[in-house]
């Protein structure tokens, strides 16, 4: 896979951060990006050569380790302070087959436990990061299953949805699983008493009803600033206009409301028939890989009446997972969007590293709890 590289172009240098991490399902990098001066990541695995093409061209990344996670023995991991797991979602996703959390794809995850039970000094902080429906499929029993792994396991856990709106303008709502070894006391501006912003209605049943379950708290992001028009790149040639004649006509009665406007959408079959429908709140759909018929969304412009369509370019998508315009990206499109469309949110990372593990991390591993025993099973 071919990845143009800007004249003089650096890589990102990860190490210099206070703490450590493994990164598991490390994909394109974006986490270790996102959390850059916070945490290093000593350790990163993926098992997708093509992914693994894109972390290597942006980052230093003598770390990275391309393989099959069932060939990872945690006894030979270095240690780490931090463990952060973006476990495949495919089961686990409306958008997918809901095979659930022992399905093959995202079954993964029972690979990560084993690997941290076979480390002799297992991070005290862990984070895992999936889609809504880790939550809500299988009405709950999948997510039930996790938690109760992790107690076991010797670590106390709850479960947050952050919708990446917060940040970029995209629609993003994810899971993510934060857990610290069970005798760690969580100081009380990080943990609520019931739910807040942070937790869905499927979030909130789970919390009332599993063992030690933790409610993360923190203050709400400032309102984001960005919208779809801001990451557009309007030079870009139109040439999907085949495509309007799918527009709904409730959809094509907002678009003659107005003289410009700039819109996405994503084809659905409605009825037997293939619709393109469109969202006006400035928001872009929810990026997604590139496998399927409708897995590609569609950028709308209209200027001065006219109305046209083309495919978002991959830099734009990069641009919506927060990713800065130097982020070295695949001359492929399609290589472009999968290396988008499953990675996490940048800035979405950033927030929770500030808000959440730079702190844990500091507490877990200060002069009190360092004489504890590493594990704490059950």
């Amino acid at each position: 896979m071919a990845i143009t590289q800007k004249i003089n172009r650096r890589k990102v240098d990860l190490s210099d951060a206070p703490w450590t991490m493994h990164e598991f399902f490390a994909g394109s990098g974006l986490v270790a990006y996102g959390l850059k001066d916070m945490f290093s990541p000593i350790w990163a695995n993926d098992v997708s050569d093509k992914k693994a093409a894109v972390y290597r061209a942006n980052f230093t990344s003598e770390h990275f380790v391309l393989d099959d996670i069932a060939n990872v023995n945690g006894a030979n991991l270095p240690g780490a302070h931090l463990s952060w797991a973006s476990f495949p979602c495919q089961d686990l996703s409306l958008a997918g087959s809901i095979g659930g959390i022992d399905a093959a794809r995202s079954g993964l995850v029972w690979e990560w436990l084993r690997i941290l039970r076979e480390m002799l000094q297992p991070p005290k902080i862990l984070l895992i990061e999936n889609v809504a429906g880790l939550l809500s499929a299988g009405k709950g029993k999948n997510y039930t299953k996790l938690h109760n792994a992790l107690l076991e396991l010797g670590y106390k856990s709850g479960a947050m949805l952050i919708d990446a709106v917060h940040f970029v303008p995209q629609s993003r709502p994810r899971v993510f699983v934060i857990a610290v070894r069970r005798d760690i006391d969580i100081p009380i501006e990080l943990a609520d008493t019931g739910p807040n912003w942070l937790h869905n209605k499927a979030a909130t049943n789970l919390g009332n009803v599993l063992p030690e379950w933790v409610w993360w708290r923190t203050e709400k992001p400032l309102k984001r600033r960005a919208n779809l028009t801001d990451i557009i790149d309007f030079t870009l040639p139109y040439d999907k206009d085949g495509v309007l004649r799918l527009i709904p006509s409730n959809h094509q009665a907002k678009l003659e409301l107005t003289e410009n406007a700039v819109v996405t959408g994503y084809r659905r079959t409605r009825g037997g028939k293939q619709r393109l429908e469109l969202r006006f709140d400035g928001v872009a759909g929810c990026l997604r890989t590139p496998e399927g018929g409708s897995s590609k969304q569609f950028v709308i412009v209209k200027q001065n009446g006219e109305l046209r369509a083309r495919l978002l370019s991959p830099r734009e998508a990069a641009r919506l997972m927060g990713a800065p315009d130097s982020f070295a990206l695949p001359d492929a499109c399609n290589d472009g969007y999968k290396a988008m469309g499953d990675a996490v949110v940048l800035p979405v990372a950033t927030f929770i590293g500030k808000s959440f593990l730079m702190k844990l991390t500091e507490i877990a591993y200060s002069e009190r709890y360092e004489t504890k025993p590493a594990k704490v099973f059950v």
